[in-house]
């Protein structure tokens, strides 16, 4: 079972790799998101005009590269 400390390490470092692919996104955005995955993906959304599918499917990416 991963703890609270693992659990934020884990978000750090994929929002560390969305900031590097989405690379207009401010530090406030992502922190505003708050662990919240899907209000992450619209702040994307709002900003760049992705889909909801072409985000998952980078963020699915993503989160593989960060294990």
């Amino acid at each position: 079972m991963m703890n609270q400390d693992q659990a934020q390490g884990q978000w750090d470092r994929f929002t560390a790799k969305v900031k590097q692919q989405w690379g207009d996104l401010t530090d406030d955005e992502v922190k505003k998101a708050e662990g919240n995955m899907d209000e992450l993906m619209a702040r994307i959304q709002e900003k760049y005009g992705e889909s909801k599918e072409k985000i998952a499917e980078k963020f699915n990416d993503l989160m593989g590269e960060s294990q």
